[in-house]
């Protein structure tokens, strides 16, 4: 039966030396998963750079799509929540494949349980620098200029910003969980807890696999990534949800 909610994050498609070899894992995990998957929920970050063009579809990730495709022919409802690395999305995946795409965290009420959902880029405001530059990526004049540039020249900048903040935040050893105070997502849910209740909060962005309570009857999960882990998460009807790993063996 199909009424299980599926959670996948940060796969960073396109980056690092074996980016073939995760988007086989990534299309093997969901293959395991299409008997009892109602709901595809992808957490963003699932490409490490995305430009949604006018005629053009960037190079890469031929399996995954085609398997997104598949599960949505299928009858499984996807959602795609952009990330700091694919934010320019766009209308790609609706047009092509029904996904409904979100720019920002939502609330969702899932089998009964509040949840509040979305990537993480960007909240808590722990950093100013990146704060102003997610509001300039993400602003039409941006946009526009992208549009203009050849696409070989955009995905050189863009490959290349992507890989001096990995090695930043491998330099800064921020590949953990760096306390309630520093963790801007954890920051963000506690503020919205303030004002309302959720049963679950759930994002990526982090890297950082980890299910946290937050207080109140609310659970923190933070899915991981595909980039150096194979975590996923699954929620089913009797309400319970469960972080996991997926075996590449």
């Amino acid at each position: 039966m199909k009424d299980k909610v599926y959670f996948i994050t940060d796969s960073h498609l396109g980056s690092g030396s074996n980016t073939h070899e995760r988007e086989l894992q990534l299309c093997r995990l969901l293959d395991s998963i299409k008997g009892d998957c109602k709901t595809l929920m992808l957490l963003g970050d699932i490409f490490d750079f995305w430009f949604t063009y006018k005629y053009l579809v960037p190079r890469g990730h031929v399996r995954l799509l085609g398997k997104l495709a598949e599960l949505a022919d299928g009858g499984v409802e996807i959602h795609f929540f952009i990330g700091n690395h694919d934010m320019w999305m766009f209308d790609y995946l609706t047009e092509e494949i029904g996904a409904i795409v979100y720019e920002d965290p939502v609330e969702m009420e899932i089998y009964g349980k509040r949840f509040l959902i979305g990537h993480g880029d960007g909240l808590g405001h722990i950093d100013k620098w990146f704060d102003f530059v997610r509001v300039f990526f993400r602003s039409r004049f941006c946009h526009k200029l992208f549009k203009m540039l050849p696409s070989a020249f955009t995905f050189g900048i863009a490959h290349r910003w992507s890989d001096g903040n990995k090695r930043k935040h491998a330099k800064k050893d921020m590949l953990h969980y760096l306390g309630d105070d520093r963790e801007g997502i954890v920051i963000y849910c506690k503020q919205r807890l303030e004002k309302e209740h959720f049963d679950y909060c759930v994002f990526g962005h982090r890297h950082t696999p980890l299910v946290r309570d937050l207080g109140g009857g609310c659970t923190y999960v933070n899915v991981g990534d595909w980039l150096h882990n194979r975590n996923y998460a699954v929620f089913t009807p009797d309400g319970s949800i469960e972080l996991k790993d997926f075996d590449v063996s």
